[in-house]
């Protein structure tokens, strides 16, 4: 089953539609479940034409994202304005809605936004720790994050105007993640939707592992000393297959085992 979108673009897939609202639900537990975020703060987005989106927004029942069901995940515009009519009373987009769109402007490639308060990173970011490939194959996406470079925004405002978007989409420039002092982080992914959820949610373990760990060592007293460029080298690129598909089926399992038995629909 087909329907014909907004602004004149090919038919939706309803099928494929659908499944996408899940798969943003079902990220927001992931967050949750693992510890990304805490109780109603944070949110995912992707794209579904050049200047629609689906988002996890709010309604009058909110209880946090542990709890998302299909419901809280919305089509907006680029500009927060509904698209599709629905049964979602009361719903609104997040307040830091620019932070999605801003990106989806600026990066056409992207088609996935996560935004994520995790503990560790808002720690070390306000610590000042470095962003620095502590690990080798103990965690290879996080060595690779990290010698590749971690952009870092330097402000910990409420990003819920364009104005403050820009500047840490900027910040974002062409890398899959940025840090917010003293706030958390942002990742995006690329490509079908549905895998740069999956992507994105991934990126942000990643780091938070990272940040984990390189409190850990801050803690201690010792220096932080990267990887050699020696085994940063033998770092192989294990590709999507596993670095995101094998473990997207991993924690959409814990996400039904560890959670809440609400039902998605």
């Amino acid at each position: 089953m087909t329907d014909r979108v907004p602004g004149g673009e090919a038919p939706r897939d309803e099928h494929g539609y659908e499944a996408l609202r899940e798969r943003v639900a079902v990220a927001c537990r992931v967050l949750a479940v693992t510890g990304l975020v805490e109780h109603i703060l944070g949110h995912v987005s992707a794209r579904v034409g050049a200047e629609r989106l689906l988002v996890r927004g709010r309604g009058p029942r909110e209880r946090g994202l542990a709890f998302t069901v299909v419901d809280d995940v919305q089509e907006v515009d680029l500009d927060g304005r509904r698209t599709v009519d629905s049964s979602a009373d009361g719903w609104a987009p997040p307040n830091e809605l620019p932070l999605h769109t801003e990106i989806l402007r600026a990066r056409p490639d992207v088609t996935a936004v996560v935004h994520a308060h995790p503990p560790a990173v808002v720690a070390a970011s306000v610590a000042g720790l470095p962003w620095l490939p502590l690990v080798g194959s103990y965690d290879i996406p996080a060595a690779r994050l990290a010698r590749d470079g971690i952009p870092v925004w330097p402000r910990s405002a409420l990003i819920r105007r364009r104005d403050l978007a820009a500047p840490m989409t900027a910040a974002l420039g062409d890398r899959p993640v940025v840090v917010l002092r003293g706030h958390g982080l942002v990742t995006v992914g690329t490509g079908a939707p549905a895998d740069a959820v999956a992507t994105a949610v991934t990126l942000a373990l990643a780091v938070n592992s990272l940040a984990k760990t390189t409190l850990s060592v801050a803690a201690t007293g010792a220096p932080l000393h990267p990887v050699s460029d020696e085994d940063l080298a033998e770092l192989p690129d294990l590709g999507p297959s596993f670095t995101t598909t094998t473990m997207w089926h991993h924690l959409q399992a814990r996400a039904t085992h560890e959670g809440p038995r609400t039902p998605l629909r």
